[in-house]
């Protein structure tokens, strides 16, 4: 009754964002939800998943190195027609519409190694690093009810199918025999455990109060239901659904 796909979108939604790793700004009579990803595919699907709520949607690499296939592959994500944002509404504004471009040209010489002076092949190579991307939604009026009712509203949080399809997208991950939703250890854990109960996803908070595990075939299923299809962004092993307990 309440999964992702027989529930309007609404703006509300973005209280899903906020139970997880999501932080709210404020500024003047506006508000705005910001999350940090960590794969262009989540890019792609939040975006999307904004501007489907009648939000302004912005996002940028927030750390040195990210990998260019994928900076690329988030640049055409966000430029996309489907992706573009509804017209202008009082209130709203978007700093930095256009996406940061990837730098281009092509790469210098290797640096060269002196005669003699062979490199190390035993050394193991650098591991690539890990892109970060934030993805945020402009200062708006239409988030203000989310924003004047949080956090308080948190120890009486529904979490209805949109809500946690925006959490899944921004921070679900499959683990062997089961799924893992990240956290923010700064936010009252407690809250965020009773509200996952209530929707009938009972699982345990990590150590690190970073992620929250669930596990279980019928748990596993309760949770597929609710957040619906997947995204054709999202890798099929991404998503929920393709997770056995």
């Amino acid at each position: 009754m309440f999964g992702a796909e027989t529930t309007e979108p609404s703006p509300a939604d973005l209280a899903g964002l906020l139970a997880g790793p999501g932080h709210l700004g404020r500024m003047g009579g506006t508000a705005r939800v910001s999350v940090r990803v960590d794969a262009a595919w989540r890019v792609h699907v939040l975006v999307g998943e904004l501007v489907a709520r009648g939000l302004k949607a912005t996002w940028e690499p927030i750390e040195e190195g990210v990998r260019p296939d994928d900076l690329a592959a988030a640049e055409e994500a966000i430029i996309t027609p489907e992706h573009q944002p509804a017209e202008d509404r009082p209130g709203d504004t978007a700093p930095g519409d256009e996406p940061p471009a990837g730098e281009s040209g092509d790469p210098g010489p290797a640096d060269s190694v002196p005669d003699g002076d062979e490199p190390d092949s035993d050394e193991p190579d650098p591991a690539p690093p890990r892109p970060v991307f934030e993805v945020r939604t402009a200062y708006s009026r239409r988030l203000n009810a989310l924003a004047n009712a949080w956090p308080e509203a948190s120890a009486q949080l529904f979490l209805s199918g949109p809500r946690l399809r925006l959490w899944v997208a921004a921070a679900g991950s499959p683990r062997p025999g089961g799924w893992v939703l990240g956290l923010d250890p700064g936010k009252d854990r407690h809250a965020v455990e009773a509200a996952l109960v209530r929707a009938g996803l009972a699982g345990r908070v990590s150590e690190d109060g970073r992620r929250y595990l669930i596990s279980g075939a019928r748990r596993l299923r309760r949770l597929a239901e609710l957040v619906g299809e997947r995204p054709s962004a999202a890798p099929e092993e991404f998503w929920p659904g393709n997770v056995v307990a």
